[in-house]
């Protein structure tokens, strides 16, 4: 009866390590908006989905660092859901506080810009296997917003 659980068991997990999952990628970092407070970037993540119906996104979160620090991380609760047989891209807003770049001046002076890392963490509910995240990161460099920017 043993040897029949076993053989069960592994059967099972066989299937379930083998059942097409969504897949998630990083398109782009951009910057967005400026305030008095801080200075808004966005990451675009393209999220294919292989099943027929919608999944939903529990969550996004995110980790911004820049010279091995960070300077930006937080969650996007309940995003929205990633349509089926399709791609769906998100915008995930990432807020950096002007206080922060200021202590990243000897970086920023340079080129006017900000060399990051960004690290995504995708939060999905599949059905029969749960709550599944897809890790995603990314480097390059982010351009600073100039004067022209602003007005």
């Amino acid at each position: 009866m043993s040897q029949l659980v076993d053989k069960a068991k592994n059967f099972v997990a066989e299937k379930v390590a083998n059942i097409k999952k969504p897949e998630a990628s990083i398109t782009d970092v951009d910057f967005k908006k400026l305030s008095r407070d801080s200075v808004e970037y966005h990451a675009k993540v393209a999220v294919s989905n292989p099943y027929g119906h919608s999944i939903p996104i529990c969550e996004i979160s995110y980790t911004l660092k820049s010279a091995g620090r960070v300077i930006a991380s937080g969650t996007v609760p309940d995003p929205g859901s990633i349509a089926a047989s399709d791609t769906t891209n998100l915008d995930v807003p990432v807020k950096v506080p002007h206080s922060v770049l200021v202590s990243l001046a000897r970086d920023i002076g340079a080129d006017w810009d900000i060399d990051y890392e960004l690290a995504l963490g995708l939060t999905i509910d599949l059905p029969l296997i749960g709550d599944f995240t897809i890790p995603l990161s990314t480097k390059g460099e982010i351009k600073l917003p100039t004067l022209s920017d602003m007005f």
